[in-house]
This record gives C-alpha cells, sequence and structure tokens, in this order.
C-alpha cells in the first residue's frame, strides 16, 4: 500500500509550497496531470488493486475511546504534523523495491509530502 501524506498547506488547506519538478504552484493543472499520468502508469502497469484520494482535511473528524469506554468526536484530525494523509493506492507488486519504484514515481511524493511504504496484512482469510 502506498499511503500518500499531502506536504504542507496554508490555513485554508492549500498547498504552501509548489511542486518540485512542475511548473506552477501546488493544485495546478500541471500538479493534476501529473496524478493523471500516475494513475494511468499504475493502472496500465497492471497492478493497481484499489485507491482513492481523501477529501478535504476540513471534512475529517476524529474519534477516540477513553479507558472508561467514553466517546469524544472532534472535528479535523488535529494531528502534530506537517503531513495529513491524503490518498493511497493499493499495488499488487513482487517485492519491496518495485514498491518504491513506484512510490518514488508518485507526484506526492516530491516536495514537502511524502508516499510510505505498507504491505498489507495478511490474516490468511
Amino acid at each position: 500500500m502506498l499511503l500518500i501524506n499531502a506536504g504542507a498547506a496554508d490555513a485554508n488547506g492549500a498547498g504552501a509550497e509548489g511542486s518540485e519538478g512542475s511548473e506552477g504552484s501546488e493544485g495546478s493543472e500541471g500538479d493534476f496531470q501529473e496524478w493523471v499520468n500516475y494513475d494511468k502508469a499504475v493502472r496500465d502497469a497492471g497492478i493497481w488493486v484499489s485507491g482513492e484520494s481523501l477529501a478535504d482535511l476540513v471534512t475529517a473528524t476524529t474519534v477516540r475511546v477513553g479507558p472508561d469506554g467514553q466517546r469524544s468526536v472532534v472535528d479535523g484530525p488535529f494531528a502534530e504534523t506537517r503531513e495529513v494523509l491524503g490518498g493511497f493506492y493499493v499495488i499488487d507488486v513482487p517485492n519491496l523495491d518495485v514498491a518504491l519504484d513506484w512510490a518514488a514515481r508518485c507526484p506526492g511524493a516530491r516536495g514537502s509530502g511524502s508516499v510510505v511504504v505498507r504491505p498489507v496484512a495478511d490474516f490468511g482469510a
């Protein structure tokens, strides 16, 4: 699984920096085309299993259940980080090296973004 972490954003959720290697700022037409090209490459390679782009961060809600069983629900993730999960791809590749190559090709890995590569757990079901 490729977990796509979006880079830093301003108070309105817009990208705070331009993406390296592309023209224009984050969120520009050039960046969108990079994502379209990457998505097509993953699908054309026959490794795409599933994937989604997540809605804007301001739509997130966080739920926690304390030791007393009480539920707490708050708006947003309020994560203490400069990166937020922006989407994911589940791909089927033969090994970690191939997954790392696909992660490096992902537009989300550029600038202040990153892509985390993690295997999907197999519970033998």
